[in-house]
């Protein structure tokens, strides 16, 4: 008290009692929200006027760093009398939907003009952009930084090797704000290490000059829709076709006799490229090359772009051809992707520049039918068997008949994932839900087909939506875009029915039943088996996982430790959860035959249940599971003749190609 009335008389000798009021009262007063910084501005549809180079020095292995230098020429009004220019950080990146850009990787920005470091400040809203003061008279930046790449995927993706790499330029590159990126033209250089190749949808402007490439000038939007695959161990392979549409497999490995394709094997990457042209009666692009990385180290990678496409897979994807086949419908998916999600796209999906949000509404459409386009043209070409495609989709109607998140939560909320979870790891994504409209959207259009073929007596079917939709503008590579609307009235000129009220029951609407019709209705039937698919030991083999899903409800990598534990499963009304770890099973050491013996020894319902010892970070409990029904892989029985003509390869005279 004392304190305080002798702190009140300081206050009235020297600041007087009305400030002294003022004061009192501000100490009292609720808080008020500072105004936030003015938004940065909206990108317009007219030329950018100047230009950009960009360089990138990918030559720093040991260290993962990529150098970039960059040289903006800056608009003739800000040049005249300086201001505020800004620069921005690609973060919505098509194909993944989401704000996912690298900008955490960014290190040592410096600003230059001429030998004047300008300063610069972070927008401390939109953190991607850079706020540059620019002098008067100052008629280009020059702008140089790093890309500090992961060492170790514990930091994030990994992007260079000792014998690869892969250069986005969306994480090498800043841009002018204010544009559409269609209208701000770039040349841009690449050095690579010393005797390597590329692959790019980029084409060189002249001759290599050591291990420098400089490419033929492109528009902001096409430089980022045009990756780079780069290694010490290279190949291509040319899938041109009839149409002498350029098409290359651009292929890199860990080991040289990893790249080892046989005749056979190329022919049928060529025989997709023939059945997607047949499909879609187009082609969207005038060169297109896939780009594939056969690693164990490089970062995993399956992203679309519009003349290109960046591949992962397994180091045996040649020479182990036969235990790969769960790897091989993700060139058809991706290539699918020129026609569908970069030719034809979502409206609401497509944005002015890479930093405008997207919104996913139609992806149940974009990756859904890509999806099951993907399976489709896997089969036709031959990259998968027809049987393999058989136990491919059993294994997907399966895994959605056991979603217990759809109770909950209709299939298009599952559109906003990518920005929800952006792909981290869920506690319980069978009841959380994760990209579903991948998948259950590609049973939603086999539903689509198989009752197109049943309207229409087996005169129409999905194919024909595929070229009325997708073929418009054969050569045409800029986007057009279009509402579910479109979809609809597209599908109801191939075979009039009421589409819209279809597609919104599914997608839109709670389903505590996963979309089996287009199986069932074909006279096919989701079967269980006690022994796996080959499809089934080929995935497993490859994610290094066993799956018992459908038995005890989990799946488990090869040190024992739960990746996957199904919502109301056995395991999970058991108490386990995803991350402990199998120590051991009936008081024998674990190991995927043990447990799998173990599940088929307590077979019956008078049999003993299956006991596991597990470990949960430092503590160990034991839980027993009375589960008797025994060991349960999914497959497909009855009538498969539609579905293996759905599978089968179509013939000019059956596609009615558009000459």
């Amino acid at each position: 008290m004392k304190l305080y009335h002798r702190a009140a008389l300081l206050c009235s000798v020297f600041l007087g009692l009305d400030l002294c009021a003022v004061a009192a009262q501000a100490q009292t007063a609720a808080p008020q929200q500072v105004p936030v910084p003015s938004p940065l501005p909206q990108p317009q549809d007219i030329p950018y006027p100047g230009k950009m180079q960009i360089s990138v020095d990918a030559t720093d292995l040991s260290r993962r760093i990529m150098s970039i230098k960059e040289v903006v020429t800056l608009p003739p009004e800000l040049s005249q009398k300086g201001g505020d220019f800004i620069l921005l950080y690609p973060m919505w990146l098509p194909g993944d939907h989401s704000p996912s850009g690298t900008i955490d990787q960014v290190g040592g920005l410096e600003v230059r003009s001429g030998k004047e470091v300008l300063p610069w400040h972070r927008d401390t809203v939109e953190v991607s952009a850079f706020h540059i003061t620019v002098p008067a008279g100052t008629r280009e930046l020059n702008v140089s930084y790093q890309l500090l790449s992961p060492v170790s995927p514990d930091e994030g993706r990994v992007v260079m090797t000792d014998v690869m790499e892969n250069i986005q330029w969306s994480a090498v590159s800043l841009y002018p704000a204010g544009y559409y990126t269609r209208q701000i033209p770039v040349v841009s250089q690449v050095i690579l290490p010393e005797g390597w190749q590329y692959g790019t949808a980029l084409r060189a402007d002249g001759p290599q000059k050591g291990n420098t490439v400089t490419f033929k000038s492109v528009m902001f939007n096409t430089l980022v829709d045009s990756p780079i695959f780069a290694g010490k161990y290279f190949r291509k392979f040319d899938l041109t076709q009839g149409d002498q549409v350029p098409v290359t497999l651009n292929v890199m490995a860990d080991k040289p006799q990893y790249l080892n394709a046989t005749h056979d094997q190329i022919a049928r990457h060529k025989e997709l490229v023939r059945q997607a042209t047949l499909l879609f009666r187009s082609h969207h692009y005038k060169h297109y090359d896939f780009l594939l990385a056969l690693t164990e180290h490089l970062g995993r990678i399956g992203l679309e772009h519009h003349e290109s496409s960046e591949n992962s897979g397994p180091l045996g994807y040649f020479t182990k051809w036969d235990e790969t086949a769960a790897a091989r419908d993700l060139l058809a998916h991706e290539f699918t992707h020129s026609w569908n999600g970069k030719y034809r796209r979502p409206a609401d999906l497509w944005a002015a520049n890479f930093n405008t949000p997207q919104r996913g509404s139609g992806l149940w459409v974009y990756e859904g039918q890509t999806q099951y386009w993907g399976y489709v043209l896997a089969a036709r070409s031959g990259l998968m068997t027809v049987p393999q495609t058989e136990e491919a989709i059993a294994d997907v109607a399966a895994t959605y008949s056991a979603q217990a998140g759809r109770k909950w939560r209709p299939l298009i909320d599952t559109t906003n994932d990518p920005i929800i979870a952006q792909r981290a790891p869920l506690s319980w994504r069978n009841w959380q839900r994760s990209e579903d409209y991948y998948s259950e959207g590609q049973l939603i259009w086999l539903d689509v087909d198989t009752l197109i073929r049943k309207l229409s007596h087996g005169e129409k079917s999905l194919n024909n939506f595929a070229g009325d939709f997708f073929g418009t503008n054969n050569g045409r590579v800029m986007p057009s875009t279009y509402w579910i609307s479109e979809v609809a009235s597209t599908l109801n000129s191939v075979q009039p029915y009421d589409w819209t009220a279809f597609l919104h029951q599914r997608v839109d609407q709670i389903n505590p039943m996963a979309p089996l019709d287009g199986l069932t209705r074909t006279g096919a039937k989701l079967a269980f088996s006690d022994k796996p698919t080959d499809f089934i030991k080929s995935d497993s083999l490859l994610r290094h996982t066993t799956d018992f899903r459908f038995s005890l409800g989990f799946q488990v990598n090869k040190k024992g430790i739960l990746t996957n534990v199904l919502w109301d499963g056995p395991a999970w009304n058991a108490g386990i959860t995803r991350d402990q770890q199998i120590i051991a099973v009936n008081n024998e050491a674990y190991s995927e035959d043990v447990l799998k013996e173990a599940i088929t020894e307590a077979k019956g319902k008078n049999s003993q249940p299956v006991v596991l010892l597990l470990r949960d970070s430092d503590n160990f409990h034991t839980v027993s599971l009375p589960y008797h029904e025994g060991l349960r892989y999914p497959y497909l029985s009855g009538n498969l003749t539609e579905i293996k003509e759905i599978l089968s390869p179509l013939e000019p005279e059956k596609s009615d190609i558009k000459q």
